[in-house]
């Protein structure tokens, strides 16, 4: 397990941009497949992107071309940029991380360690 502290989160007008960060403690960061969830009011939690130790990336159909996923190992953190965001992007949204090496079709149980969660609000 590690613990995850995400950060960036805040307002922005539709068409705008913002960087979330997830900072995760533990030594095996590197080998974790790290993912992005977002959770809007009254809906369930979806999954939004991931990335594996190899740097390999997979993204909702929602958000392709208009978020990117990264990590930096050395930092011990994951990104997502998004841009081009709209009102539905809206969330709470929350890094996930798990030691599984898992390439496609991530489900909220694949994940055992989530943060803490950080709002995202695009205004129309």
């Amino acid at each position: 397990q590690v613990q995850l502290v995400e950060s960036g989160g805040g307002l922005v007008q539709a068409g705008g941009s913002l960087r979330l960060s997830c900072a995760a403690s533990g030594r095996t960061f590197s080998g974790y497949t790290m993912g992005w969830f977002r959770q809007a009011p009254g809906k369930e939690r979806e999954f939004v992107a991931a990335i594996t130790w190899s740097v390999s990336t997979n993204y909702a159909d929602s958000v392709k071309g208009r978020f990117t996923i990264s990590r930096d190992n050395a930092k011990n953190t994951v990104y997502l940029q998004m841009n081009s965001l709209k009102p539905e992007d809206t969330a709470v949204y929350y890094c996930a991380a798990t030691a599984r090496l898992i390439y496609s079709n991530y489900r909220e149980g694949d994940f055992g360690s989530w943060g803490q969660g950080t709002q995202v609000t695009v205004s129309s």
